[in-house]
């Protein structure tokens, strides 16, 4: 059994109806139905209600509709799947998405749901009679996640509007996104850093609680985005320095089972095989799954074949651990895919456009789909961290410190081939910067980031105009059309959106 056991929040109905369940609820089912109105009054309870607010991170809109969107709107992966399957899917592939689309609605929507969640929390909490270290703790839990989702909701669609409390009243107009930041993203974050255990302190049975160490990231993730390079590398290092955690010995290993909540994970999201939301499961992975034989899941977001040859070509190991080709055999399964997906796709020109390939970062072991569904998502990662230090550092004139970061990552890749992935050596701050993204895309890629990594760095025209990006339009996403039918022409829509 997985020893990942937050996963008590079985329901929400209107705000706050509850169905709750102590910890060990993976071997038993639901014990009580909580109403909001009395709801949490114990420590029991307040346990409760935070594992509640995690319990929104498996849902299926939290990342823009359980699809991969964010990376199949990338030049490193595309729809995959049936050509004829899903066509909705397709419409963010080549940007012809629309504000009536329903998977933002979903992931909009599904954000505020888990800041009202985080509401609950933070409202009745601290005035419940309980041990004050674990209280405070659950109040940093609860802080971390509410600054998660609004940081997710002002990265992804600008000025959104600014819900204070778990009533939170109807018709609220857009707020300046930098109210939100300077009022709650980073006041929570702060919160979380004085308030959370490192890593080491938890208890097994905590695994993949939220940590110091993940506020630390998850600041240094937020500064970079913003430019603000000091503070960037200020939080990566106190992550780096707190010798809280450490690369896996191999680049594959990062992403498998035997390393859940491992040496390498920063925030993780822990999942359940099990077919089912409620039940602790989580869809994202099994979205990705191969189709066909073996029967592991939908097929949709395939690696994309410059990226695959992008790394063919200079031997880079991480290849074999980041994409899955026909003919694998993995747990003794071979790989042969779907039928009525075609193998290759040319282009006009003859050349080879796609081949059938699946997310090996996704990959969870085990033979049936559900396995899949107990993928744990690694949201920020101990090599992301060291490629923000090595770029925070190198953005503030340290870039010979820089090197040292940006190395070990190489280093680990190699897997001891010293005739690959050599050090890097130049100090040329524009030269490091090029190499340093370049590296990301290597070492992260289908993680999430690449898109807004794109947007920050001004190189999304360039890179993904050919896939129909706009300049002055796609950097953010529209607001869906049905909450400014809602609010009534309060909410307005963010620019060139009809």
């Amino acid at each position: 059994m997985k020893t990942y056991k937050i996963y008590s929040l079985i329901g929400l109905i209107a705000f706050f109806l509850i169905v709750g369940c102590k910890e060990e609820f993976l071997e038993r089912p639901p014990q009580a139905t909580l109403v909001a109105g009395n709801f949490p009054s114990t420590a029991e309870e307040a346990i409760i209600a935070t594992n509640g607010i995690y319990n929104t991170l498996r849902i299926w809109g939290i990342y823009s509709g359980g699809f991969p969107l964010i990376d199949i709107m990338t030049d490193e992966m595309v729809k995959g799947s049936n050509p004829g399957d899903g066509v909705q899917v397709l419409n963010f592939q080549d940007y012809t998405f629309t504000s009536d689309d329903g998977n933002i609605e979903t992931w909009y929507r599904t954000l505020y749901l888990g800041i009202r969640r985080s509401y609950l929390v933070l409202e009745k909490v601290p005035s419940i009679e309980m041990n004050a270290e674990l209280k405070s703790r659950l109040l940093g839990e609860a802080r971390f996640l509410r600054s998660f989702f609004y940081f997710s909701l002002v990265q992804a669609f600008g000025d959104v509007p600014l819900v204070e409390s778990s009533e939170a009243p109807d018709g609220l107009a857009r707020t300046d996104k930098e109210i939100i930041y300077q009022d709650i993203i980073f006041p929570d974050l702060l919160f979380a850093v004085d308030n959370l255990p490192e890593k080491s302190e938890y208890a097994d049975e905590d695994a993949g609680r939220i940590t110091k160490g993940a506020a630390r990231a998850m600041l240094a993730r937020i500064h970079l985005y913003r430019s603000e390079f000091p503070e960037a590398a200020t939080y990566a290092l106190e992550v780096i320095n707190s010798q809280q955690y450490d690369l896996e010995n191999e680049f594959q290993m990062a992403f498998r089972v035997a390393t859940e909540h491992g040496d390498e994970s920063v925030f993780e999201i822990g999942a359940v095989a099990e077919n089912s939301f409620a039940l602790g499961g989580n869809q994202y992975a099994n979205t990705q799954g191969v189709r066909g034989t073996p029967n592991w899941g939908w097929g949709f977001g395939r690696p994309s074949y410059t990226w695959i040859e992008k790394l063919n070509n200079e031997n880079d190991p991480r290849l074999d651990g980041s994409v899955i080709f026909l003919g694998d055999v993995i747990d003794g399964i071979t790989i042969q895919g779907d039928g009525t997906t075609p193998d290759t796709t040319y282009a006009e020109d003859g050349a080879i456009a796609e081949i059938e390939t699946y997310n090996q970062k996704v990959y969870a072991t085990g033979e049936l789909a559900a396995d899949r569904w107990g993928h744990n998502r690694r949201v920020i990662r101990y090599a992301d961290v060291l490629l923000m230090a090595a770029e925070a550092l190198n953005e503030t004139g340290n870039s010979a410190q820089a090197l040292n970061y940006l190395n070990d990552v190489r280093e680990r890749a190699r897997e001891d081939n010293d005739q690959i992935l050599s050090d890097i050596t130049t100090t040329d701050p524009n030269q490091l910067r090029e190499i340093i993204y370049e590296e990301r895309s290597r070492e992260l890629a289908f993680e999430g980031l690449r898109y807004w990594d794109l947007v920050r760095t001004d190189r999304a025209e360039e890179i993904l105009g050919p896939l129909g990006f706009e300049t002055g339009k796609h950097e953010l996403f529209p607001i869906p059309q049905s909450e400014i039918n809602i609010s009534e022409g309060k909410i307005s829509q963010n620019p060139n959106w009809n």
